[in-house]
């Protein structure tokens, strides 16, 4: 095989590949034990009838086919390996003439791996957003708690939005009862928007055994789309009470004496879930300024590639749901080729994240031990529902499908992140310079958790040892 190199881009290449004729007869004669296979020749049994038999009733030209298909990946694969190409996705193979006792000829583009430089990762600088939890949020949180403790009162006055009736309802289409198309008896927040449309503008003003009648458009059903008449009867309003904030309430709702010591709990909470938002931002932040730094180019095939992957992926799921992907986007108010446009733009993100990280990973020789990988599975185990007496076929799973290399890759990204996040520095927008505690939320105690367990199981070592020894 002889094969030359040409740089398309700094991220793609072409291979023109020449593979002589008598290199391809292990092809040719694996096509010609397979063709034989599957034709029935008179006098011969399946596969054993010779060469010149299937020539003369397939044709050499569909041997020569079934050959080169064969060929091509694995020829494709020396000529790669030849010139130490990193190649990323799927390459085009481009066949030229095919012509018997000639060599084989081809052309293969293919992305690369582009070559760049890391930077120094202590000269890195990121700004992320002041943790700052507002009086307001907590205020939400009381009242959210507020309205669970709740208790609803009959009124006798005309429903106002908030308010909870109980209802009849009847649809007709032209005069005609519809299927599926009456209930009664239901109860329904008035405002809360999640039956017909209509129906809470309708409601609004409406006493207890008042009925009116509105036109809605259907959204279900054989009779979707069209317009129904709508008669809603209101059986009963009731109007929510709520409890006041005070230290009566903390103690109902919690297990505080005071509203203050809630309030408290609140605001630590709200800060705990804003810390961790936080970290994600600085990740995402120190990604954005490594690739920045060292100016990672795009491969736009693999970008390309992974978009119709994405959108395939979509398009299933919505077919399950008896839809489109245009009725999809249109009910976001987008066209498909702004979401083709964003599907790219994030799958360049994703793949130029991999690239420099890969890289890094690569530089600092990151290592991931069997425990981090063992955790991680748990932890994936466990967010898919896998029972605990399964976790072993679960990583049996992964591994004889691909995915545990997948994983261990995605690990010793995530460990790569890391070590940018604590060389660069990082500040708030108030210019507060962060540490350990607010780079990594809760890296510190499981630290000292897994040490407390530790010197436990030492304990315990050795607690067994002393015993033997006294039996002894």
């Amino acid at each position: 095989m002889k094969s030359t190199v040409e740089t398309l881009s700094e991220t793609r290449v072409r291979l023109n590949v020449e593979v002589p004729f008598e290199e391809l007869e292990p092809q040719l004669r694996q096509a010609y034990k397979k063709i034989g296979a599957q034709v029935r020749i008179p006098g011969f049994r399946p596969g054993k009838a010779p060469a010149r038999i299937i020539d003369q009733r397939v044709g050499r030209g569909a041997v020569l086919a079934e050959a080169i298909d064969a060929a091509l990946p694995e020829q494709y694969v020396a000529a790669i390996n030849e010139h130490d190409i990193k190649a990323l996705g799927r390459p085009t193979i481009e066949p030229g003439d095919i012509e018997d006792g000639q060599p084989l000829t081809f052309t293969a583009e293919v992305d690369v791996v582009p070559s760049f430089e890391l930077p120094d990762l202590s000269t890195l600088t990121i700004t992320v957003d002041e943790l700052n939890v507002e009086d307001s949020e907590v205020d939400e949180q009381l009242e959210s708690l507020r309205l669970r403790f709740a208790t609803l009162k009959g009124v006798e006055r005309p429903a106002a939005e908030g308010d909870f009736v109980s209802i009849d309802l009847n649809a007709t289409v032209d005069g005609e009862e519809i299927e599926g198309g009456s209930a009664t008896g239901i109860s329904h927040e008035v405002g809360a928007g999640n039956l017909l449309d209509g129906l809470d503008e309708a409601l609004v003003g409406m006493s207890a055994a008042e009925t009116k009648t509105f036109v809605t458009k259907l959204v279900g059903g054989d009779r979707a789309g069209q317009d129904a008449d709508v008669e809603v009867t209101v059986r009963s309003v009731r109007e929510r009470e709520l409890p006041e904030l005070d230290d009566e309430f903390a103690t109902l709702a919690s297990e505080h004496d005071t509203i203050e010591e809630l309030r408290a709990e609140l605001r630590g909470n709200l800060t705990t879930r804003a810390a961790q938002a936080r970290a994600e931002q600085i990740r995402v932040k120190a990604a954005e300024v490594l690739v920045e730094a060292a100016g990672v180019p795009t491969p736009e095939g693999v970008v390309s590639d992974e978009v119709e992957h994405r959108k395939g992926h979509l398009v299933e799921q919505i077919q399950q749901l008896d839809s489109t992907l245009e009725d999809f986007l249109a009910r976001q108010d987008k066209t498909v080729e702004q979401f083709e446009t964003e599907l790219a733009e994030q799958a360049g993100i994703a793949i130029r994240n991999q690239l420099v990280l890969d890289k890094l990973a690569d530089a600092e020789n990151t290592e991931v031990t069997d425990q981090e990988l063992t955790f991680a599975v748990v932890q994936q185990a466990q967010r898919q529902g896998v029972p605990q007496e399964q976790l072993q076929q679960y990583a049996d799973q992964l591994m004889r499908s691909g995915q545990l290399r997948s994983l261990v890759a995605d690990l010793r990204r995530s460990k790569a992140l890391e070590s940018v996040i604590e060389a660069a520095t990082v500040t708030d927008t108030a210019g507060f310079t962060l540490g350990e505690d607010e780079l990594f939320p809760g890296r510190r105690e499981a630290r000292e958790a897994e040490a407390a367990q530790a010197a436990q199981a030492d304990g315990d070592d050795e607690g067994q040892a002393d015993g033997e020894d006294d039996g002894k």
